[in-house]
């Protein structure tokens, strides 16, 4: 098995995920066609001059501040990961530099995130399951020494403080698990199968002790059914991506097989999709990911963090990794986590 340290899977899932997400930047909002014209063939489709990121890459630096705060702490819990990802929410919808086209209803939340003396389950945008979830969950996949129970809880909360339907949180645990995997050594070619047996295994497990009654808000008669919902939709979804895995040509639309993206389930297939299908071409994986009718930059940063966690910071040549934004926040985690 591939060690954390000697490939720094940390350092190139972090990496991968911002290059995706600059790459995918220009192309959003734009369909297949549209993309040719403007960029050429997509197998030659070239890192933007500067190369800017998006919302997506600035939650994701965002989420792995909050952790690290929180588990400077001490032991990575509930509450100390809420309060520190809350504050780090509050700050990224702050800043001036959240002006990357970021979802509404991360922009809703965090607003309300900012009233304290109420529950963080208040500002849950519980009939949301948008891919701002899980497109920034990738630290939780990344961090060493957290139990199973640790990561997906995490994994969950930090989704639900802005997303909370219960397709945003398994969506999230998955896509944090997938990261994991990957960092760890496990075959690209058994990824799916071993996703579905996990969401199998967690249907019907609600995370009380990261959760609290965030289930409540929403129509479902106990917290087991709530989040079963979730799981469903994935498996669904994971069962669509297994198919087009098999069957369908890496020339064509990814979005046509498993989704546009713009929700999370969808983004997690259409990111695993791109990655399955250049498992040890980490750049056309990326390509193919950007030139994409949905949400590209999105399905982008999911496919590269996918990658980089598989491959290492070796997957990614100087000439991209150096010139991508926020580099320096970027190697400090990596090289946090990697050590």
């Amino acid at each position: 098995m591939t060690t954390l340290v000697r490939k720094q899977a940390a350092t190139g899932a972090l990496t991968g995920l911002a290059l995706g997400d600059a790459l995918g930047f220009p192309t959003e909002f734009s369909d297949v066609p549209s993309i040719l014209a403007k960029c050429g063939p997509w197998r030659q489709m070239d890192l933007p001059t500067p190369a800017i990121v998006t919302d997506d890459t600035q939650m994701t630096l965002a989420l792995g501040r909050g952790l690290r705060t929180a588990m400077d702490r001490g032991v990575l819990g509930p509450e100390a990961t809420a309060e520190a990802v809350r504050q780090e929410f509050i700050a990224w919808n702050r800043s001036p530099e959240n002006n990357r086209a970021p979802g509404t209803t991360c922009l809703r939340a965090c607003a309300l995130l900012e009233d304290t003396g109420r529950p963080w389950q208040d500002a849950s945008q519980i009939h949301s399951k948008g891919c701002g979830a899980n497109m920034r969950v990738a630290p939780l996949g990344l961090i060493p020494g957290l139990s199973d129970e640790q990561r997906a809880g995490a994994a969950q909360l930090q989704a639900a403080l802005t997303h909370g339907h219960p397709t945003a949180l398994a969506a999230s645990d998955l896509t944090a698990h997938a990261v994991r995997l990957l960092a760890r050594g496990a075959e690209p070619t058994g990824l799916v199968g071993l996703l579905r047996s996990y969401a199998y295994e967690n249907r019907a497990r609600y995370h009380h002790r990261w959760l609290g009654d965030l289930w409540t808000r929403s129509q479902d008669p106990t917290p087991e059914h709530f989040i079963a919902r979730g799981w469903d939709e994935c498996l669904e979804i994971l069962g669509r991506l297994q198919d087009a895995v098999r069957t369908v040509s890496p020339e064509t639309d990814p979005c046509l097989a498993t989704g546009e993206g713009w929700i999370a389930e969808e983004a997690l297939a259409s990111g695993l999709l791109c990655f399955l299908w250049f498992v040890d071409e980490p750049l056309t994986a990326l390509r193919r990911a950007a030139c994409t009718a949905g949400d590209s930059d999105s399905i982008a940063c999911l496919t590269g963090a996918f990658a980089g966690a598989w491959l290492g910071a070796e997957a990614w040549p100087a000439q991209w990794a150096d010139r991508i934004e926020y580099r320096g926040d970027l190697l400090a985690l990596g090289a946090l986590w990697d050590a």
